[in-house]
C-alpha cells in the first residue's frame, strides 16, 4: 500500500497519474494549504521540505519519498514499469523527466505567481516567465513533432510533463501554432489513468463520503 499526501496541483498530478498507470494500491491524504497543513510537525517528518507531494510506501518498511521527481523515478524502479531497463533508453527518459524538473515546472510556477497570485504587477517579471516557459514548450514541440512520447515510449518523463502543461492558459502561456505538442496533450489526455489520476485528490474525498455513509447505515 502506497499513503498518498497530495493536493489538486500539477506536482501532485505527477504522482497519482503514476499510481494509476502502474495499478498499484494507494491511500490519498489531501493536505490542506489553506490550514497550512503541509507544514505540519507530522508532515514535516515525511517532507522536511513542507511541500507535497510525498509518499509512505507501507510495503518498504514505510518507506518515505518526497519531491516529485524522486517518486516517479522510486515508483518506476519498484514495479520496473515507465522506465526503460536499458542504459541509453533509462538516460533518455531521465533526460526529459529533468527537463520538467529543472525547467517547466519552476518557469511556469514562475509565470503562474506573477501572472495570477502577486499583489503588484511586474509586467517585465511576467513577460520573462512566460516567454521562458513558452520557449520551453517550443522544445518540447520540436521533440514531438517526431515521436509520439519523449522519450520515445511512454514514460515517467509524460507524466510529470502533462500536468503542468495542461493548464498553460493558468500562467498566460498559448501553446498556439505548436502542433506536435498539441498532439500529444491529446493523447495524454484520452489516457483513463491519465483521467483517473487529475481527479484525485477528489477521490479521497469520495472514499470519506462512502465511509461515512456505510457507518450511519450500521448505527440506523
Amino acid at each position: 500500500m502506497i499513503e498518498l499526501y497530495t493536493a489538486a496541483t500539477p506536482n501532485g498530478h505527477k504522482v497519482s497519474i503514476a499510481l494509476e498507470e502502474l495499478g498499484l494500491e494507494y491511500r490519498v491524504h489531501p493536505l490542506d494549504f489553506n490550514k497550512k497543513e503541509q507544514k505540519a510537525p507530522d508532515y514535516l517528518k515525511i517532507n522536511p521540505n513542507g511541500r507535497i507531494p510525498a509518499i509512505i510506501d507501507r510495503d518498504a518498511g514505510d518507506f518515505a519519498v518526497f519531491e516529485s521527481g524522486a517518486i516517479l523515478l522510486y515508483l518506476a524502479e519498484k514495479t520496473g514499469q515507465l522506465l526503460p531497463a536499458d542504459a541509453k533508453g533509462r538516460s533518455q527518459v531521465i533526460q526529459w523527466l529533468m527537463f520538467q524538473m529543472g525547467g517547466v515546472g519552476p518557469m511556469q510556477g514562475q509565470a503562474n505567481v506573477f501572472f495570477r497570485y502577486f499583489d503588484e504587477k511586474i509586467p517585465s517579471a511576467i513577460a520573462r516567465y512566460q516567454n521562458e516557459t513558452r520557449r520551453l514548450y517550443e522544445v518540447l514541440d520540436t521533440r514531438l513533432q517526431s515521436v509520439d512520447f519523449l522519450a520515445g515510449d511512454y514514460s515517467i518523463a509524460d507524466i510529470a510533463t502533462y500536468p503542468w502543461v495542461r493548464v498553460h492558459e493558468w500562467a498566460g502561456v498559448s501553446v498556439d501554432g505548436l502542433t506536435g505538442l498539441q498532439a500529444w496533450m491529446q493523447r495524454m489526455a484520452e489516457r483513463p489513468a491519465v483521467q483517473r489520476g487529475l481527479a484525485v485528490p477528489e477521490r479521497a474525498k469520495e472514499s470519506e463520503k462512502l465511509v461515512q455513509t456505510a457507518q450511519s447505515m450500521l448505527t440506523r
